[in-house]
């Protein structure tokens, strides 16, 4: 597979578009105003512990309170060694648990922490709508090669890495340099070919890292900040830079220059596949991707075959509805079927990577006669979310055909973090009809002269609903005064709303929209 990566940057903002195959999969923004906390850690303070939810709250210094569940503080682990590939961690996700074990039985949280007690803390998800940040006391820091643990007490490999010879050789390798009682550490996908040496030498610096950590909560008062996650960039060359990216091209000579500075710490063996970008075209147009992130928040994405994906988020989950379009195939309804249902498991699994969608993704695919097929394109979905580095599941197909699938959340979409719901419809995406608009205005009226008002009165609307009355309905408001026994005056107002509309009594200037407002 091709890969790869494009930064755009400047002092405002930062955008990384990652491309597969010549195919954006995956953007990712940093602005100033809007800094990512992921990964960074604080000295908090215990603000309320909940024993029903098993839950606290802690003060990190930011807006809302940072959320902690019980899961995430840090308990003795199990006894024994032995091979735990089964519950090994995988590297790819942003600060996980480190493959962590609970007790059986462990302590209910009022034993553990109680109201004003200071606590190391690990934010493992930013706040997202009205949610403060999710922390951990299960504290993990990520390198190049390793993510190193100081409470955990084994180490782990990466699940990406398949051969268990290697495996089995990079954990004994790990184990041979690793102090004792020093905590635990997992292997990285990218630290499959790298020598004992380099892992020691990573590991040294990790360790030293958490030291000086918890030397600086001595000096510090919470809520405060003691450690910094790197910047977008540095994490993302840290993470996701290896010798499958065939190239990473910059258009700032800053951003050029800390890049190789930093790799040749890390890997100076891949600092020639860097490319500082100076045409004057901008770089984005250049690779012709800026149209497609344009377009990134529509509701509608087409499928190569004439199909169409219909993406709706929801507060409580993403919906995507699978649609065969103007693509009808030959002759076999149920091979033009399988081939959109197809197309659509690799663009469901590459939309939720580019639109950054979290939590609970519902698809309804087109429905199938065989179960064949439906298994082929569960695994086709299955198979391009496994390029995904957030942590994926895909359910199989229920009995109404819905494929049900989850996506490890960290941050908000980026519906959410660059948009904001329109101040007219509120986020529905509709507004009342000229039409109901105006029967409500009729409604009102005839109630205002129920109560006895008997002053005109000048109804304002927005000029599409004048148009509407005018055009369709011009004895509206002779038939209205003839009823409530008072004048009545149309004038269209074009900043009033599409759906808004205000009475106003003409003597005296006064608003009585509310007074008598109807449904």
């Amino acid at each position: 597979m091709k890969r790869e990566i494009l930064i755009n940057a400047n002092p405002r903002e930062t955008r990384v578009a990652i491309i597969e195959d010549d195919q954006l999969v995956e953007l990712l923004v940093d602005r100033p105003e809007a800094r990512r906390m992921v990964g960074d850690i604080y000295l908090g303070r215990v603000e309320a512990v909940l024993p029903g939810i098993q839950a606290a709250f802690v003060d990190i210094g930011t807006e809302k309170s940072a959320f902690l569940h019980s899961s995430d503080l840090v308990y003795p682990e199990d006894e024994g060694d032995g091979d735990h590939d089964d519950d090994e961690d995988d590297d790819e996700s942003e600060h996980g648990s480190g493959g962590r074990r609970r007790r059986a039985e462990a302590p209910q949280i009022q034993d553990v922490l109680k109201r004003g007690q200071d606590l190391i803390v690990q934010v493992s998800k930013e706040p997202i709508s009205t949610k403060g940040p999710r922390v951990t006391a299960q504290v993990s820091m990520a390198g190049r090669f390793l993510v190193y643990m100081p409470f955990a007490e084994r180490v782990g490999v990466s699940r990406k890495i398949g051969d268990r010879e290697a495996r089995k050789r990079l954990r004994a390798q790990v184990e041979e340099v690793l102090p004792k009682d020093s905590g635990g550490v997992i292997v990285r996908t990218v630290g499959e070919d790298v020598t004992q040496e380099t892992l020691e030498r990573e590991l040294t610096t990790l360790i030293g890292q958490w030291k000086r950590i918890k030397r600086k909560t001595h000096f510090v008062r919470a809520p405060a900040l003691i450690h910094r996650e790197t910047s977008l960039t540095r994490g993302l060359i840290r993470d996701v830079f290896s010798t499958k990216v065939e190239q990473v091209t910059v258009d700032s000579k800053q951003v050029y220059n800390e890049i190789i500075e930093y790799l040749k710490g890390i890997a100076p063996e891949l600092i020639d596949r860097i490319k500082l970008y100076e045409a004057e075209i901008p770089l984005f147009d250049q690779a012709n991707i800026e149209q497609e992130l344009r377009d990134l928040f529509k509701r509608r994405c087409d499928l190569p075959s004439g199909g169409y994906l219909i993406i709706e988020p929801t507060e409580a989950l993403v919906s995507v509805d699978v649609n065969s379009g103007r693509y009808t195939g030959k002759k076999d309804p149920e091979k033009t079927i399988f081939k959109t249902n197809v197309e659509a498991a690799r663009e469901v699994a590459r939309q939720a990577r580019l639109r950054d969608l979290g939590g609970i993704i519902v698809c309804d695919f087109i429905d199938m006669e065989t179960k064949a097929n439906r298994d082929k394109v569960l695994q086709e979905l299955r198979t391009h979310l496994g390029r995904d580095r957030a942590r994926t599941k895909a359910f199989a197909v229920s009995e109404l055909g819905l494929i049900e699938m989850t996506r490890q959340r960290v941050r908000q979409s980026h519906l959410q973090n660059m948009t904001e719901a329109c101040p007219t419809c509120h986020g529905t995406g509709r507004v009342f009809t000229a039409e109901t608009i105006a029967r409500r205005v009729e409604r009102s009226v005839r109630k205002a002269g129920l109560e006895g008002k008997k002053d005109p009165m000048v109804v304002r609307v927005h000029p599409d609903v004048a148009m509407y009355v005018l055009e369709n309905e011009k004895d509206l408001l002779k038939k209205l005064e003839k009823a409530v026994g008072f004048g009545l005056e149309l004038r269209d107002d074009p900043l009033l709303k599409p759906d808004e509309f205000k009475l106003v009594v003409k003597s005296a200037g006064r608003d009585v929209t509310q007074q008598y407002a109807v449904a």
